[in-house]
């Protein structure tokens, strides 16, 4: 379920370096007070994981059971690296994986084709089996280890376990407020819609949300934030472009506790080619959120694009070696036929899959959970 912060730390000294200064007046969109006066959000079923897993399972894992059938040979082992490194699982995952069935098979003296392809669905689920209780919103509490999305209470699929500041946790702390996600990945990813379809959720479970343009190194990320506040109804803190995103950052959480906002969503900028000064700025930006919000920020989701396979994976590496990543979106999902590449991530960084990108609604947003997933691709 979504869960908010297991422990709040107790109140701490605002840092005394003076806040940095916008170098553009704040800008805000004021979201509509009434919800008729938003742009209309389509209320179409939101598409499953099953839906968006289509490509991947047609194209290469509907043939592994028809590879089983034929015999636990030689044949079946190449064939099988072969199928799984074409649907982007990587090299290194697959051939770990296939070294592990392979002991399997041989120490439980499995010789049925079903035993063996329901060892090797086994031996993916744990792949997927990372630490969730990394960062503090989204972790597993009470040993549920599902994390369920905002907004879908009432739908089908998951439903809420929401839990905001002024809630006792389990520990009995009480839960963030504002909760800060910062968001970051590469442009192209899909970065800037997924905060949108994130709003969405949230809007739609009744939170108050707010954005935070932080990515100001391109007027139309700052324009597309906008677009998707109007959509979902919540403001949006901006500054002009080419402005200074840690101002943008100090700005919005200075809105958020004045506004007794919820949920306090950062677009980050995303120049991989200049990695070196955007890491700096991710780091600066951290700094800020940490001397408003010591014990923030509460989530680091970091957005990554399906459709780019194992160049997702190299993404991934860059930022989660600068940055303490503790979740990952993974966006346009029903783009690809490569879905394997889901394997590869959890099994070289460890880090746990949050949410899937479905479709291009804005309700088009799934929990990721680890046996849906594995039982879709064989489905």
């Amino acid at each position: 379920m979504v869960r908010f912060f297991r422990r709040k730390k107790g109140a701490e000294e605002e840092a005394s370096e003076s806040p940095p200064e916008a170098e553009a007046p704040e800008q805000v969109e004021e979201a509509a007070e009434a919800p008729e006066a938003a742009e209309p959000v389509d209320e179409e079923a939101p598409k499953s994981v099953e839906q968006a897993v289509e490509r991947t399972r047609r194209t290469w894992f509907a043939r592994i059971g028809g590879l089983f059938r034929r015999g636990l040979d030689d044949e079946l082992w190449a064939e099988l690296e072969e199928t799984l490194i074409a649907a982007d699982t990587g090299v290194e995952t697959t051939v770990k994986l296939l070294e592990n069935l392979k002991e399997r098979v041989k120490e439980e003296n499995i010789r049925e084709p079903e035993q063996a392809q329901e060892a090797l669905r086994e031996e993916l689920l744990s792949i997927l089996d990372v630490d969730s209780r990394l960062g503090r919103l989204w972790g597993p509490a009470s040993g549920d280890p599902s994390a369920e999305l905002p907004g879908r209470a009432g739908r089908t699929g998951p439903t809420t376990g929401l839990r905001m500041g002024g809630e006792a946790q389990d520990g009995g702390a009480e839960a963030p407020k504002p909760a800060v996600v910062l968001v970051i990945g590469v442009n192209g990813t899909g970065k800037t819609t997924s905060i949108g379809k994130l709003a969405h959720a949230y809007q739609q479970e009744g939170r108050k949300v707010l954005l935070a343009a932080a990515d100001t190194f391109r007027a139309a990320a700052i324009d597309q934030l906008k677009q998707w506040g109007e959509q979902a109804g919540v403001d949006v803190i901006a500054h002009q472009q080419g402005g200074d995103p840690a101002a943008v950052v100090f700005d919005s959480l200075s809105a958020a506790e004045s506004r007794d906002v919820d949920v306090l969503i950062i677009d980050t900028a995303g120049r991989l080619h200049t990695k070196v000064n955007l890491m700096e700025e991710m780091r600066k930006v951290n700094r800020i959120i940490q001397r408003k919000v010591p014990d923030g920020p509460h989530e680091v989701l970091l957005v990554l694009d399906a459709t780019s396979g194992q160049n997702a994976l190299h993404q991934a590496k860059y930022f989660t070696e600068a940055l303490g990543v503790t979740g990952i979106l993974l966006a346009k999902l029903d783009g690809t036929a490569k879905g394997g590449v889901v394997f590869a991530i959890c099994d070289q960084l460890r880090i746990p899959v949050r949410f899937v990108g479905t479709g291009e609604k804005a309700g088009d947003l799934a929990n990721f959970e680890p046996k849906q997933f594995v039982d879709a691709l064989f489905a």
